[in-house]
């Protein structure tokens, strides 16, 4: 590896401005700079409207109707529900299941590093698809032949929009139907085990998990958000073009999305890039290869881990924090950090800012995590509380200075949201 091991040894504040500069948190970014922070390493769009919020936190004078400008490309109409091709409609941003599986927002530019380059190898399981085991076995059938039938069904999609995720599983479910084997038409049609049955069948649940494939194979991208949910339809038709499976383009996506992986959250290893991609060690071991020359180590408390050898400078250089508070809401790119002692290094607090499900939002002094705020909605109003804790490393700012700042913040983000606040309390 490039520079091998040469025991530079970057301290917290360092890896923390390093790691804000490359999400676009370091200061207050322009309307013109949108694309290149959805694309530092894709934003996650779960719960809906993730991506908004992580955006406004980088650019805070976008709105909600720009981003969606952005994502949609013309305004909503009757004649345009479909919106053809990205050239009628000047599309910048797309959304598509993604990394672990989750529906993800990232340049429509860059659609391979977020999808093709997620396509594993022979040997290698496909992200998310570890649960259809239990349909397979009910099914007595395998996964393989069950994909090739989906990819070639919906190949519909190019002319068709679908809206709502219940309706695309089960109508594309209908359209593999007549191509099963007769024995096994009558299991597929029956209620689904993973929950749901009143609404799901066996074939809408193996269709719900085999979508993460097609999804990276460039067959199915999310729509509009309409009334009664998400619209679906295909890449070719949303964007007017196909995704390139070409091996050369692929190889190079791949190498893009670990540069990417590195630049926003190195030092770091490669467990922690499966974890990230939610894929098995075995492609995480595979890609970072690709890209093991342009490393270099580094130690980071007391443990080898890797940077990319062009981030070094930024890294070791005195760290800036010009932009010290943020209030990020659950989700942000920037806590998605799999080394969650670098933001926390409490790990009882680490447990209140990363939960099994409902992530609050976090309050961060410098780059820590220093507190969470959560939000009750009722209506067009908001009620917040915000928590802050004793911070170990360093005195935080007067408490009463710091939670009035924080106070105008929830506020300004509850205008972007459309919300009056009412109240923000301050909880223990």
């Amino acid at each position: 590896m490039a520079g091998g091991s040469n025991g530079h040894t970057p301290n917290m504040a360092q890896i923390r401005a390093f790691r804000l500069r490359a999400h676009h948190l370091d200061r207050i970014y322009s309307y013109e700079d949108i694309p290149e922070a959805a694309g530092a390493c894709g934003l996650q769009n779960t719960p809906p409207g993730a991506w908004e919020n992580a955006l406004y936190h980088r650019v805070p004078s976008c709105s909600p109707a720009q981003l969606e400008q952005l994502l949609y490309g013309c305004p909503q109409s009757p004649e345009n529900r479909g919106c053809p091709t990205a050239s009628e409609t000047g599309r910048t941003l797309l959304q598509a299941w993604s990394l672990r599986g989750a529906p993800f927002v990232f340049p429509a530019s860059e659609s391979g590093i977020f999808l093709s380059a997620l396509i594993p190898q022979a040997e290698e399981p496909w992200i998310y698809t570890r649960g259809i085991a239990l349909a397979l076995e009910y099914l007595g059938m395998e996964m393989e032949p069950l994909l090739e039938l989906l990819k070639q069904v919906i190949l519909r999609l190019d002319n068709v929009v679908i809206t709502g995720k219940n309706v695309l599983d089960q109508t594309l479910a209908e359209w593999m139907l007549p191509f099963l084997p007769e024995e096994k038409r009558s299991l597929w049609n029956r209620p689904s085990i993973y929950g749901e049955p009143d609404r799901q069948t066996i074939g809408g649940a193996v269709v719900s998990f085999l979508l993460r494939p097609c999804a990276l194979c460039g067959l199915v991208v999310f729509g509009r958000r309409m009334p009664e949910g998400p619209s679906f339809t295909s890449l070719r038709s949303w964007l007017g073009a196909s995704l390139s499976l070409e091996e050369t383009a692929r190889q190079e996506a791949q190498k893009e999305l670990v540069r990417k992986y590195l630049h926003c959250y190195g030092p770091a290893v490669p467990a922690m890039f499966a974890d990230w991609l939610g894929c098995s060690k075995e492609q995480a071991r595979r890609l970072w290869a690709a890209v093991s020359e342009e490393m270099e180590e580094v130690r980071v408390c007391g443990k080898t881990a890797w940077i990319l050898a062009a981030d070094h400078d930024s890294l070791f250089s005195e760290p800036d924090f010009s932009r010290p508070v943020l209030l990020l809401n659950g989700y942000d790119p920037y806590l998605d950090q799999r080394d969650r002692t670098v933001l926390q290094p409490d790990k009882v607090l680490q447990r209140k800012i990363w939960r099994t499900v409902s992530n609050p939002g976090a309050v961060i002094f410098q780059g820590r995590a220093v507190g969470i705020w959560t939000t009750r909605k009722k209506g067009n109003k908001m009620d917040a509380a915000v928590t802050l804790w004793p911070d170990r490393e360093e005195k935080l700012p007067d408490e009463t200075v710091l939670f009035r700042e924080i106070s105008g913040m929830v506020e300004e983000w509850g205008a972007f949201r459309g919300l009056t606040v009412r109240e923000i309390r301050r909880t223990e």
